[in-house]
């Protein structure tokens, strides 16, 4: 019998000695072949790898266990029989299983009475790393101390290779939860190439593009007009998977009544005067990419209930039509009014905004975003020099003040149509106050005021304009006092002020 123990012993470390050398680099396949080799050359019934992650040790190899087998298997430090020894680092053998209240059975494998388990710890550098456990079936006649003497000289063996697994799990999970942050930092900080501002409004836009583009939800963009609500929809719909399909716009608000259905839906020939010619709708148009209706609030209560079938069973059918047609379109709506008001006085019907409002985005009116403004100005001044052919370096501080100091009713799109115009008028490579338009320059709009006592007379509006003139040439100059005298008597040698 001993010769019979001392030659599986030796086997034993042999087998397991030689899968080391030849699976060294591949710890995955090393664990797998050294529980082949308890079970094979000791005739066990079940082997058990566990690996300490934080406080828990986890079922990292197995045989004879099933997948479903394996999950139940994690157990806290000191919690059962493998908890014991993962936390206390001292092999524990049990005879029999049925025997001892330690022992969890978390697996729920065991179906044969009497079996022996035997679990010791995987240490390295003085720390239980996890733990190797086996299942001695009653029939082997095994004798238990010896047996646990074998298994741990294999745990001392395989000890630097579970080590070596152990680094590369962590390192895993660590890289996995630095590319889980980095994602969320990238889609907080979502930047869009075609919308231009920083203000913190915007960059809360930014993040919530970033959260949406890449899922099929519908979104509802708010905000005033003009504040760019068709750019965040084509943000979305370039940051997509759809991206490559078509983006197609609608505004509804220009739209008539009558032919908002058939633009959206087409229509069969002969459905209606005028229907020469069967007609596709902007849903089949933008079929496999997005829609985007602007102005949503303007349709009519018969063409929203129609939106609504298409928004909850992606069928629609043309005007004149009977024939169902699929619509696999993402659909983005925005607006300037007020829905929840329009719902209140039956103008908007509710399920039809609750389908529609699944991701709602707000735009920032502009007079909310002051610290984009003069960003804004500056790429508008950009747009319009190469589009009329004009060299413009700068806007003036006085045009600035202008800038900011204004209320902006229409948004982004009236700055825009500001710069454009001063762009046009401008007659140097500098925009001043007086290049903006008029509605800028009054000082209840701009409240720039050049009253005195409620009065503004010849000489009062002559000494501002020459302040602007100073101030302008001391900047070209910067701060050269002299250089700047000269810049501005060539102004007054080349144009004369005063009447002939």
């Amino acid at each position: 019998m001993n010769k019979n123990r001392e030659s599986t012993k030796l086997k034993v470390i042999s087998d397991v000695s030689h899968a080391i050398i030849i699976h060294k680099e591949n710890i995955n396949s090393l664990l797998q072949v050294v529980l082949d080799v308890l079970q094979e050359d000791m005739g066990l019934e079940r082997a058990t790898l566990t690996l300490k992650r934080d406080d828990l040790l986890v079922i990292e190899a197995s045989k004879g266990l099933t997948e479903k087998e394996q999950s139940r298997g994690p157990y806290h430090l000191g919690e059962g029989i493998t908890g014991k020894v993962g936390k206390t680092g001292k092999s524990i053998v049990i005879p029999d299983i049925t025997k001892d209240a330690f022992f969890l059975d978390r697996t729920k494998a065991r179906r044969s009475d009497k079996t022996s388990f035997i679990c010791v710890p995987v240490v390295d550098e003085e720390e239980v790393i996890g733990t190797l456990s086996i299942d001695c079936p009653p029939n082997l006649n095994l004798n238990l101390l010896h047996t646990q003497q074998l298994l741990e000289i294999v745990a001392n063996l395989l000890a630097d290779g579970v080590a070596l697994l152990r680094n590369e799990l962590e390192e895993k999970a660590t890289l996995r939860a630095e590319n889980i942050r980095l994602k969320n930092e990238l889609e907080s900080h979502f930047r869009p190439k075609n919308i231009i501002g920083n203000c913190n409004s915007m960059k809360a836009v930014y993040g919530m593009i970033g959260q949406v583009a890449s899922s099929l939800a519908t979104v509802l963009i708010r905000g005033d007009s003009g504040t760019g609500k068709e750019l965040i929809a084509k943000a979305i719909h370039y940051a997509s998977n759809r991206k490559h399909k078509p983006f197609i716009a609608v505004n509804c608000a220009a739209l008539p009544e009558n032919l908002i259905e058939s633009e959206l839906f087409g229509h069969e020939k002969g459905s209606f005067t005028g229907a020469n010619i069967q007609r596709k709708g902007r849903f089949e148009i933008a079929e496999g990419g997005t829609l985007f209706l602007d102005e949503i609030g303007d349709i009519s209560i018969s063409v929203q209930v129609k939106l609504l079938r298409v928004l909850q069973e992606k069928v629609f059918e043309r005007v004149g039509g009977h024939t169902p047609i699929k619509a696999d379109v993402r659909i983005i709506a925005a607006t300037s009014r007020n829905l929840e008001e329009n719902m209140a006085i039956g103008k908007f019907r509710e399920d039809l905004f609750y389908r529609l409002n699944i991701f709602p985005i707000h735009m920032p009116s502009l007079k909310e975003r002051k610290t984009d403004i003069i960003l804004l100005a500056d790429y508008f001044l950009e747009k319009y020099n190469r589009l009329y052919f004009k060299q413009i370096r700068r806007i003036s501080s006085p045009a600035i003040n202008m800038l900011m100091a204004y209320h902006w009713p229409g948004n982004v799109r009236e700055l825009e149509n500001c710069i454009e115009r001063a762009v046009l008028v401008s007659g140097n490579d500098v925009i001043n106050a007086y290049d903006l338009p008029p509605s800028l320059q009054t000082a209840k709009e701009s409240k720039t005021s050049i009253l005195k006592d409620g009065k503004a007379n010849f000489i009062t509006l002559v000494e501002s304009f020459e302040k602007e003139l100073i101030v302008e040439a001391l900047k070209e100059n910067n701060g050269n006092v002299a250089a700047a005298t000269r810049k501005l008597g060539a102004i007054v040698r080349q144009k004369s002020f005063v009447p002939n």
